[in-house]
């Protein structure tokens, strides 16, 4: 890949444990989209691995209409615990943007569902690209990993990365995302 500025690596304490982050631009100026690297200190052999796509609703706001928050509190928690890396994946709503993605909620709020309101708006189901996902391994030298992901389509996007096992992400459902959750399942083939 082309045109990826990287910053430098910095202390990020957090309330789940403490990591590194960097930095990665993808794209020149205002309009790049930012990622991020979150990792502890021992990427040994085949770390655990979380490609986490942005959700500023349920990651900042609380949202409980989907569970993306609660996967990345897992994810944090976990690797925290035992070693391993987070990549925020800076392609908000499966990579429709924010604005898309709230026109997304207003017409789930008629009764569509995620598929059918992204549909609705000209777009597939998931436009997400794992390009630089492939780039910030290959930065570390992670040429395998234990994914962390109830998602095959993102198994299937890093094929050039041995992916030795997938770890489940299991979270309660709740009466907001219990459609959300099964629309994952039914018409997405997450293995929830």
């Amino acid at each position: 890949m082309n045109n990826i500025e990287i910053s430098q690596i910095a202390t990020l304490p957090t309330k789940y444990g403490t990591f590194k982050i960097q930095a990665f631009k993808e794209g020149k100026g205002v309009n790049g989209k930012e990622h991020l690297a979150i990792f502890t200190d021992d990427l040994s052999d085949a770390p655990i691995v979380r490609v986490h796509s942005e959700c500023l609703t349920g990651d900042a706001i609380g949202s409980v209409k989907c569970d993306c928050g609660e996967q990345l509190v897992y994810a944090q928690k976990l690797i925290a615990k035992e070693g391993g890396m987070i990549i925020y994946h800076r392609q908000e709503g499966r990579n429709i943007g924010l604005l898309n993605k709230v026109n997304a909620y207003a017409l789930q709020d008629t009764g569509l569902d995620t598929v059918a309101a992204n549909h609705q708006l000209g777009f597939r189901a998931d436009e997400r690209t794992y390009e630089v996902v492939e780039f910030i391994l290959n930065h570390y030298g992670i040429k395998k990993l234990k994914l962390l992901t109830n998602n095959p389509s993102k198994i299937e996007n890093l094929a050039n990365i041995d992916i030795v096992e997938r770890l489940p992400i299991v979270i309660k459902s709740n009466p907001h995302n219990e459609k959300y959750l099964d629309v994952k399942k039914t018409k997405m083939g997450h293995i929830l």
